[in-house]
């Protein structure tokens, strides 16, 4: 098979792009059915584009002609931001340097000197990233005075690729690994994040604020942060593109941790070609070649792990997905991929030791309390920190969790490891697969601060704990609410990864714009 790299993917999906345009959109965002009236929908007055659908080469070519500049966008982006923001909670807060950054990327294109796909592009960072001159705060009162002295190490590779760094999302604090029972999408910091498609609905953690923004249209990219399905859940869960990249590809440098053995960064978008540009300027161009096919599914073996335990109406998503499949040519297999119940009982007890590790590690670079003690310490004599769920039993567990030197932890991220690598490599093996497929998340379940998550949701742990690379792509709706296909490959198989989102992307079709209805239904998790 043809060898090609992730520069020669990201060229053949912007040819792609630019000849057949965005995946349209199935339904407008007009409202209708009790929507809020007063949200506007993505076509921007003025620029000629909507924003809903409108991908990074489309708006590099109108750049390149003078027919659209970066201040344009940008101050496009920022009004909607204003407008629609105060409903979904998404953005923490803008950077005010936004549009001087902006000018000087117009400089840049007016003389043919752009740095690349993201020049000019606005893009909103999760704020568990470190960005100098702006909070920095993982959602928590701890970290909310001084914001950082540099930027992590991905800000910068955004920066000197021209990207506009346009704010701050919000996340489930402390990336979701505080308390027991936690509510995804909210932060003493932030509050409450809602899910644009129905607003009493959850937006999944804890990357939510990047996943609701981007349903909303409040930037043309966003960064997330996964240590397990907190890039993919929030995509699936808020019907864009997820991709949690293969371990070490994107630098954890400056980025809030949980586990240096899980966490990464990934990039975030509403279609796979600005989600791969994304990623492109994120690894530095350290993805390795691989095979790709960015022209269809013809010939794919796809194995499908349906997870049944997701519900019925999730159950018929796959189906339906899988007959679109097979009819663009590829096949697709059941399977079952091994060791998921051994998985599940033993990387939990793994990261609580790799978090006591790392978050002290962290919290010494920063003003606040100095290490996981002090931040127990913090959160019990700060009532603001209490106000949706008091927990904070995670913490306490990891304070006490045999250290990373101890030889039973050891043993136990070994055999994590070697699991969870063998889970994929032997079912692809078996089957002679090019992915594994699974639905990423169950339909948005209500937010309830009393119970907590709703989220027992399998299908991100094999790729996640094996440090190999996952993909959500928008697959259907369970009434109104999104179900992503969670795509997944072997390690460092990046690019084939996106090359085989892109063209289920296209096949499936299933975006369509959220219309923030206050609710459906009655159930709570679906």
């Amino acid at each position: 098979m043809r060898k090609r790299s992730l520069a020669a993917l990201s060229a053949a999906l912007v040819v792609g792009s630019l000849c057949a345009g965005a995946p349209q959109p199935g339904a407008e965002a007009a409202d209708s059915g009790g929507g809020v009236p007063s949200l506007p929908a993505g076509s921007a007055a003025g620029l000629g584009v909507d924003l809903d659908t409108v991908t990074i080469p489309e708006l590099q070519a109108r750049m390149a002609d003078g027919s659209l500049t970066s201040s344009a966008l940008t101050s496009t982006y920022l009004r909607r931001i204003k407008a629609i923001d105060p409903t979904i909670h998404a953005v923490l807060r803008t950077d005010p340097t936004a549009l001087r950054q902006a000018a000087a990327s117009d400089v840049r294109h007016r003389h043919g000197a752009a740095r690349g796909p993201l020049d000019g592009i606005p893009v909103l960072l999760k704020d568990n990233v470190n960005t100098r001159g702006l909070p920095t705060t993982a959602g928590s009162l701890a970290l909310a005075g001084s914001p950082p002295d540099t930027d992590a190490a991905l800000v910068t590779r955004l920066r000197d690729a021209g990207a506009v760094i346009l704010g701050k999302t919000n996340l489930s604090e402390w990336a979701n690994f505080r308390a027991a029972k936690p509510t995804s999408g909210w932060s003493a910091v932030g509050g409450q994040t809602n899910n644009p498609y129905v607003l009493d609905r959850n937006p999944c953690g804890s990357s939510a604020g990047s996943g609701a923004a981007l349903a909303a249209s409040l930037a043309q990219v966003a960064i997330g942060t996964e240590t397990d399905g907190s890039i993919v859940c929030p995509a699936g869960m808020n019907g864009v593109v997820g991709h949690k990249p293969s371990l070490g590809l994107v630098s954890q440098a400056g980025v809030v941790p949980i586990s240096a053995e899980q966490d990464t960064a990934g990039p975030m978008a509403r279609n796979v070609i600005d989600t791969a540009l994304t990623f492109s300027v994120l690894s530095g161009g350290r993805a390795p070649d691989e095979p790709t096919n960015p022209g269809g599914l013809h010939g794919k073996r796809i194995g499908l792990w349906r997870l049944p335990s997701l519900g019925p109406e999730v159950d018929a998503v796959m189906t339906r997905t899988a007959k679109q499949l097979r009819t663009a040519g590829a096949e697709v297999v059941e399977v079952t991929p091994p060791y998921q119940q051994r998985l599940a009982e033993l990387e939990f007890p793994a990261l609580l030791s790799e978090f006591h590790r790392d978050i002290d590690a962290y919290l010494a670079t920063r003003e606040g309390p100095r290490d996981l003690a002090e931040l127990i310490e913090f959160n019990r004599a700060h009532p603001a920190e209490q106000t949706c769920f008091a927990g904070q039993e995670l913490f306490e567990q990891a304070l006490a969790a045999p250290s990373t030197t101890d030889p039973e932890y050891r043993s136990m991220r070994a055999e994590l490891t070697d699991l969870s690598r063998r889970s994929i490599d032997e079912t692809m093996a078996t089957h002679h697969l090019d992915t594994i497929a699974s639905p990423t998340n169950p339909p948005a379940w209500t937010t309830d601060c009393a119970r907590g998550d709703n989220d027992v949701i399998p299908s991100s742990t094999p790729a996640a704990v094996a440090g190999y690379p996952s993909l959500s792509v928008p697959a259907g709706f369970v009434d109104e609410l999104p179900v992503g296909l969670l795509l997944m490959a072997g390690d460092h198989e990046d690019t084939e990864l996106l090359s085989l989102g892109a063209a289920a992307e296209r096949r499936l079709h299933a975006w369509r714009a959220p219309r923030y209805l206050p609710s459906v239904g009655t159930g709570a998790s679906r």
